[in-house]
């Protein structure tokens, strides 16, 4: 009846469904037809979940038709990275260490999700304990870029990423430490957010940096971020950090124009203190242009050098990653990949002293950021520095990176495609707000979105079961 459902946004989705013109069930055996056919290419999913999947599709379109609408994911089907706890469920953390861990209860922010009548497709790839990289000497093996299968799709929300560009999954969980649900946004040519600290639930997630950890959406538009914020922005109390603040209306902020909102470009991010390729700068540039042609005024700002930002953020990880897996690293270091457990046993040389003293710096630059932001209303640039180079060969931790600033100021930022290289590979812009202003970044994305093209191109994957793709 509806081609091509698996490259449908969750809004075009969903407002068929609650129409009745479109049958979760359908949806959903559209989805797992098309990862049986293609994920071999791609390695997104650990563990697909077809039956339960089937099952949930047919409970929500009882309950559809039975008057019972929950709202927009109800029927909608999505994957969780393989760090979100699932009652009944492996969460493996992609590790060796935890192939046999089956959590008694669900995250919290998946509880949020089932109830809104979500459909779990899968457990997806990620790199292992959300650090290691595309290591190839893991259980299962690394998740691949649908633009290109030769390339990396980003880390450490990899398979996320992949799932979503690729129609394998209409939405998807990941989580942001330093860059981890914004750099496979960027690679996999989606649009995916990093809420502010505090707004959504940690709980139920394995943590590797509970400072600087974050949940947040990965979808396909910033339109369909918003919806899934509408479900997973909530007050968890069992969650220390989780934040009370006034219910938002995520989708209904959408609205408006951008006429006299100020954005402020840290230009010697990425223009001294990081080198970028060429296409991203121009794609950049280009993207200012659209937003000053959507009534928007952009001035330079300074703030202190992007290494700073960068190496705070690693040596506060480093820190508490490896508080949380030192025993296991002691007694089990077999049971990591290489690439794990170097990175994280690089936390036993932090002394107390300098934790302190970067926890210190940390404030100083939050403070730094906050009086830049009095004087505009967003910050932008690029996402990463590079589009997506060879499967294996991207080290997260070599130079300066452009997302970890708003993981230190646990500010919201949201990654979202604006073009493409002359490989045919996408570029990013990275838009950031003020905390707690995450309805605003959404809005600005949206605006990008609609008033550009890019959203109408998906990567092709070849298969003999999917001729029309």
């Amino acid at each position: 009846m509806i081609s091509d459902l698996h490259f449908m946004t969750i809004a075009e989705a969903s407002a068929l469904i609650r129409a009745r013109q479109l049958s979760p069930v359908e949806l959903t055996r559209n989805f797992l037809d098309r990862i049986a056919a293609l994920d071999a290419q791609l390695n997104a999913y650990i563990l697909p979940l077809a039956d339960r999947a089937l099952a949930e599709a047919k409970q929500a379109e009882a309950e559809i038709a039975g008057g019972r609408y929950k709202g927009p994911l109800h029927g909608i089907p999505i994957g969780l990275k393989d760090i979100y706890n699932t009652a009944g469920i492996a969460t493996t953390g992609h590790s060796a260490l935890f192939r046999d861990h089956v959590p008694t209860e669900d995250a919290f922010t998946v509880a949020l999700l089932r109830e809104a009548g979500a459909i779990t497709l899968g457990k997806l790839s990620t790199w292992e304990f959300a650090i290691g990289g595309a290591s190839f000497d893991l259980p299962w093996p690394p998740a691949r870029n649908p633009w290109n299968t030769a390339r990396e799709p980003g880390g450490s929300s990899s398979g996320s990423g992949a799932a979503v560009a690729a129609g394998l999954a209409m939405a998807a969980m990941g989580t942001d430490t330093g860059g981890s649900i914004r750099g496979p946004a960027s690679w996999c040519g989606i649009s995916g957010l990093k809420p502010t600290y505090g707004y959504l639930s940690r709980r139920g997630i394995l943590p590797l940096s509970p400072s600087l950890d974050h949940a947040g959406p990965m979808c396909w538009t910033s339109e369909d971020c918003a919806l899934m914020m509408q479900v997973l922005a909530r007050h968890d109390p069992q969650d220390a950090a989780s934040a009370i603040v006034p219910p938002v209306d995520f989708v209904a902020a959408l609205g408006g124009d951008l006429n006299g909102v100020r954005i402020g470009v840290p230009r010697h991010f990425f223009e001294t203190d990081l080198t970028c390729e060429p296409d991203v700068l121009a794609a950049f540039e280009a993207s200012l242009d659209v937003f000053r042609s959507l009534g928007a005024t952009v001035i330079d700002v300074t703030l202190s050098p992007l290494g700073l930002f960068t190496d705070v953020n690693g040596l506060i990880t480093a820190a508490e990653a490896y508080a949380i897996h030192q025993e296991w690293l002691q007694k089990t270091p077999h049971l990591y990949g290489e690439r794990c457990r170097l990175r994280i046993m690089a936390g036993a040389f932090v002394s107390a002293a300098d934790y302190v003293n970067a926890q210190r710096e940390r404030a100083r630059l939050v403070q730094e950021v906050t009086a830049v932001m009095a004087g505009c209303d967003l910050l932008m640039m690029p996402t990463r520095q590079m589009t997506a180079p060879e499967l294996g060969d991207y080290d997260s931790s070599a130079g300066p990176s452009l997302t970890r600033p708003f993981n230190m100021t646990g500010f919201p930022a949201l990654s979202l495609c604006n073009g493409f290289d002359r490989n045919g590979l996408p570029t990013s812009l990275q838009i950031a707000g003020r905390p707690f202003e995450d309805s605003f970044v959404l809005k600005a994305g949206n605006a990008y979105e609609k008033a550009t093209s890019f959203r109408s191109l998906r990567p092709t994957l070849a298969a003999p079961s999917l001729a029309a793709d």
